[in-house]
């Protein structure tokens, strides 16, 4: 008798465990000028074998975006910003590096280029409208040698962001997204920049 109880109860948790389970993403769009948002979350980078985790804090406002970097205890491992003059990190130690564009900061810190000025498009479900794409048959979109995949919750926004290419796989974790309004402290340029 209880076996018979434990079969419709098991099969009730799996079907609500399927409900609130993201819906990968198959109809990407064209890139529109984008809200402004904070989200939070978790990201895994893989690259050649070696994998690091953490947290992250993602901010855009006015055309700055902000993406702060910290171990699961909360400590800073660095920020990165990128606003009109250009791209700017700031480790954990307080030292700063500049450059022109992500691309040739991500190259000189790291040893490989993260495509950082492309994820905010690519969060909200779109193609860069600068570069040309393709969508693969699962849906997935392909633009600046990435393979990119995207899973949302019931109300569209994003959960998963993931990203791979022959080198390197970065995977976003979304726990929050809310859109942010520009009031009079908003920033016009990397706080960073002091």
């Amino acid at each position: 008798m209880k076996t018979k109880l434990l079969f419709p109860c098991a099969a009730a948790l799996l079907l609500a465990g399927c409900l609130s389970t993201p819906v990968r993403q198959t109809n990407w769009r064209p890139q529109d000028e984008g809200a402004d948002f904070s989200a939070d979350g978790r990201l895994a980078v893989q690259h050649e074998g070696k994998g690091s985790y953490a947290n992250f804090d993602w901010n855009r406002q006015n055309g700055v975006q902000t993406i702060n970097v910290n171990t699961p205890l909360g400590n800073t491992l660095g920020q990165i910003c990128r606003d009109s003059q250009g791209v700017l990190a700031v480790n954990a130690k307080g030292e700063r590096f500049t450059a022109p564009d992500v691309r040739q900061l991500s190259q000189k810190l790291l040893g490989f280029v993260l495509p950082l000025e492309y994820l905010d498009v690519w969060m909200r479900g779109q193609w860069a409208a600068d570069l040309p794409h393709s969508l693969t048959a699962e849906g997935d979109l392909q633009q600046a040698g990435w393979n990119i995949s995207r899973q949302t919750q019931e109300d569209g926004s994003v959960r998963v962001l993931a990203l791979r290419n022959e080198q390197l796989s970065l995977r976003l974790v979304f726990d929050n997204v809310m859109p942010s309004e520009n009031g009079a402290e908003a920033l016009t340029q990397c706080a960073a920049r002091g």
